[in-house]
């Protein structure tokens, strides 16, 4: 298992979020994190990412007590490890489409990252200001971030949430392929186009 959890549970402000939530999630699996507005999606997979601490339980990553971890084993798990993709695309769009993949100056011209823009379909862009990308181009960089940084845990908070149609199934279909190529997914949605995809949901109520 590449994650997993042990009776994990989370309180803010005194109000109980979810609580004893022990999840198993593996390599190759694309989960779904779904549920009302408020039932704890983002919250869950903040958690799962370690972005903020569970109030009990334990978090298991690669068979490490992630939960343990200090702040220079988190930063290194993200650097080495973890991808986020948010809904909102999290592009700097004063640097270009390349450095936005990249997040290095030195790899301003990489054969590698222009298979990769072949891949989510942003072919010879790779200069161009991110600032001029489109909503969906924007997501789809998102992804081409994971993709280089080839990691193995791939969060997502709502991927799909502002795209059209066209751009929804170029998501989806990259998300399911990285998880075909062995990391593991993990999306909080509302998109029941995006759930049926997955290999499995979990239900916050």
């Amino acid at each position: 298992m590449v994650i997993q959890t042990k009776n994990i549970g989370i309180e803010i402000s005194g109000k109980k979020i979810f609580s004893n939530m022990s999840l198993n999630i593996n390599r190759n699996e694309m989960i779904a994190i779904t549920g009302p507005s408020g039932s704890g999606k983002t919250t869950l997979l903040n958690c799962l990412g370690l972005i903020q601490s569970v109030s009990n339980g334990e978090i298991m990553i690669e068979n490490q007590k992630a939960s343990n971890w200090n702040e220079k084993e988190k930063t290194n798990f993200w650097k080495k490890s973890a991808a986020f993709i948010y809904q909102d695309y999290g592009i700097i769009e004063d640097e270009n489409v390349c450095y936005n993949v990249t997040l290095n100056k030195r790899q301003a011209k990489s054969k590698f990252v222009e298979e990769i823009l072949q891949t989510v379909g942003l072919e010879g862009r790779s200069q161009e200001m991110a600032a001029v990308l489109s909503g969906g181009e924007k997501q789809r960089l998102g992804v081409a971030r994971a993709i280089f940084k080839k990691a193995t845990i791939i969060y997502a908070d709502e991927p799909t949430a502002s795209l059209d149609k066209n751009n929804r199934e170029i998501i989806i279909n990259l998300l399911r392929k990285c998880s075909q190529n062995g990391a593991s997914v993990i999306i909080a949605t509302h998109d029941e186009r995006l759930v049926t995809v997955c290999d499995r949901r979990i239900d916050l109520v």
